[in-house]
């Protein structure tokens, strides 16, 4: 460990440390005084973390050091020698995909595998890991600014974030294993601008709930006043609802298709069912309490999302402004149900 000492001819204090094998000892013009000596060992305390941690560079604290070029040179060759014989960019992010697949659902393993085939691979795929720089990093994710979608738009921040985020993975787990510095260290994440959420008033929910066709009605009474998200609700069982203590237990999630364990430990919780929810339950369990899903299809199977959305949710809305429009200058007219032909 290292310690600020007095250099009994001068009085002045100096740094007594050890790095790389070597003790190194640097001098400064400080005076011994209680409070230099608590500066200085507050920066030696910092000096050793970063020893500790592989990130120390000695010319930063000590550039007109004797010492500091030669520090530097050994670091470069070491890093140079480290990097040398490291598999491809390809061949290592297969491996570590095959590792780490087990502890992801199934959903996470295909948007990784596409991230990987569309993203990674096409620019890294044929550089050796070992050889990948800051600067490679960084041309990359200017690079995928200037992508655009089929809609014609670029691509978010979030989205080049959550390309970056297996990225960061693979170099962080190829460094430590090949024991050589991430070229991703430094580089944060871009800002996300914040958007504004505005949520529906009670009274547009009681327009939705009145107007939406009547097959559809106990769904979006349920969805409203749960809070259920839309992989929850349409992948929701009868054997998830308590009627007895009036509780929704939600274990699972429908995600492309699939019933999967819910994502994290504060998915998987317990909902209160109001006098409303538990009467839209009961209704429900009229036409579909022989199913496996509460929501389904006339088959039984799940119900698409994408199939809702654009089948009821986007016409019940269109219709909804519509007719808001044509009744503006009369406040005591009611809102008639929607057509269900209409949303076919």
């Amino acid at each position: 460990m290292g310690k600020i000492a007095e250099r009994p001819e001068t009085g002045k204090l100096f740094f007594d440390f050890r790095y790389s094998g070597k003790r190194c000892r640097e001098q400064t013009t400080l005076d011994n005084t209680p409070k230099n000596r608590k500066k200085l060992e507050s920066i030696l305390n910092k000096i050793e973390a970063e020893i500790t941690l592989g990130l120390f560079e000695y010319h930063t604290y000590f550039p007109n050091s004797s010492l500091a070029q030669g520090f530097t040179k050994q670091a470069h060759i070491q890093r140079t020698l480290e990097a040398h014989d490291t598999p491809l960019f390809k061949e290592f992010s297969n491996d570590w995909f095959e590792e780490m697949k087990i502890q992801w659902r199934q959903s996470h393993i295909s948007t990784i595998e596409g991230t990987l085939r569309n993203y990674l691979n096409p620019c890294f795929g044929e550089k050796e890991v070992g050889h990948i720089t800051k600067k490679d990093v960084l041309e990359f994710r200017a690079s995928l600014a200037k992508v655009t979608t089929r809609s014609k738009r670029n691509l978010s921040a979030s989205r080049i974030n959550k390309i970056l985020t297996p990225l960061r993975m693979i170099l962080s787990e190829a460094a430590n294993r090949f024991e050589f510095s991430s070229p991703y260290h430094g580089i944060k994440s871009l800002r996300v601008p914040r958007t504004d959420v505005e949520p529906f008033s009670i009274e547009e929910v009681k327009g939705v709930i009145e107007a939406v066709r009547s097959d559809f009605r106990n769904y979006y009474v349920v969805r409203f006043f749960t809070g259920l998200r839309t992989g929850e609700i349409d992948g929701l069982q009868w054997e998830h609802v308590d009627f007895t203590r009036r509780q929704i237990l939600v274990r699972q999630a429908l995600v492309e298709g699939r019933l999967e364990y819910t994502k994290n430990d504060g998915s998987f919780r317990t909902i209160e069912m109001s006098q409303l929810v538990v009467d839209a339950m009961l209704d429900q369990q009229k036409s579909t309490g022989g199913k496996n899903f509460i929501f389904c299809t006339r088959t039984g199977s799940s119900l698409s999302h994408r199939n809702v959305t654009k089948r009821v949710w986007y016409p019940l809305l269109s219709y909804l402004c519509v007719f808001q429009t044509k009744v503006a200058t009369d406040s005591r007219r009611s809102l008639p149900p929607i057509p269900r032909e209409s949303c076919h």
